[in-house]
Formats: C-alpha cells, structure tokens, sequence
C-alpha cells in the first residue's frame, strides 16, 4: 500500500496494491511465467489437452488456477486444478448450492461472484467463500465503487472485481482484478 497526498493535506488516501488474475481466452500458456500474475482462471470448456497441459505449466511456476463456468464442479473434479468460481447470481438460495460445493470440494479455493448490491453480497459472504467476485462496467462505476468500499469496511472476506470493460482500476479498493489475456499487457 502507499500513501497519496491531495494539496498538501493532512488527509491521507489508502490504495492497495492489486494483484492480478488472469481470465484465459486463448489456448496459450506464455503468460504463466510472467512474475507479475500469481492466479489465473480457465474455463471450464477448454481444450482438455490444453487445460492439462496449462495446470502442469502453472504448478511448475507456483502459480494457481482456477475454473469458471456451469461445469466448473466437474472440471475440477477431472482435472484437479486449484479451485473454482461459482456463479449464483441467478439462484434464489445461493447459499444451499454454496455449501453443497464446498462439501463437494472440500479442498477447493471457492471465488463466487455476486450481484452488485449489498444484500446479494451479505448473503454470498455468510456462506465464507475464500473470496468473493463483483463485475464492474464503466456505466455505474461510482456505485460500484461505493458498493467495494462498504464491502471492504465490513468484511474480512478477500474481494475481486472483474473488468468487463477498459477503464483505470487502480484506485479500486479490491485485493485481486480479474482482466482478460488479451486486456493484459506486460507493464
């Protein structure tokens, strides 16, 4: 973290440092030796040889991956990767298919992704996932932002925010972003 100085003031601005996971869209595996990234996500419909092939490269960099989609579950179960993401944002009772997942894979790094609102994202917390998921556009940025400020004063619960669109997502107040392979550009 560092400390940012507006006029001189006495007022201080904290910004962490976010770090980086990758969504990858491509069958490539350059980016898994690049020291700036530590986590990366896979979908669950790649290529079996390539999602094979990628999670060997990743555990001989130190580095994790993680599944998203409908079949996540069963990837994991398949290919043994790191954990998964978990989408219940259209699930009335999230939290019965949350635990049930973690029952299941009981070894898993658990992300879910939640609605952007407060309550969706109380209810998400409850059930203790290893971090939780909100997805940003640049259209209501402003309360999203507030959304991620409230969420970080209240919860100890790690956050990550996924960029659906290009915008300056320095001054977010989240632990992980979550950008696409072909967003990412080596700085």
């Amino acid at each position: 973290m560092y400390n940012h100085f507006d006029d001189n003031t006495i007022n201080t601005k904290i910004y962490k440092m976010q770090n980086l996971i990758i969504k990858i869209t491509q069958e490539n595996t350059n980016l898994v030796a690049d020291d700036k990234i530590g986590c990366f996500i896979l979908p669950d419909n790649c290529a079996p040889d390539f999602a094979k092939e990628f999670i060997v490269a990743a555990r001989k960099n130190n580095k994790l991956v993680l599944v998203d989609g409908e079949k996540a579950v069963d990837f994991y179960q398949k290919y043994n990767p790191d954990g998964i993401i978990l989408n219940t944002v259209k699930e009335a009772q999230p939290q019965k298919i949350i635990k049930q997942i973690k029952k299941t894979l009981p070894n898993a790094i658990i992300g879910i992704i939640s609605r952007n609102r407060r309550h969706e994202a109380m209810l998400v917390s409850e059930c203790e996932p290893d971090f939780i998921i909100f997805k940003f556009w640049r259209d209501g940025l402003n309360a999203n932002k507030e959304l991620l400020d409230w969420y970080c004063e209240f919860f100890l619960i790690q956050c990550a925010v996924e960029i659906e669109e290009e915008f300056d997502y320095s001054s977010l107040n989240a632990d992980f972003i979550i950008i696409e392979d072909v967003k990412y550009k080596n700085v």
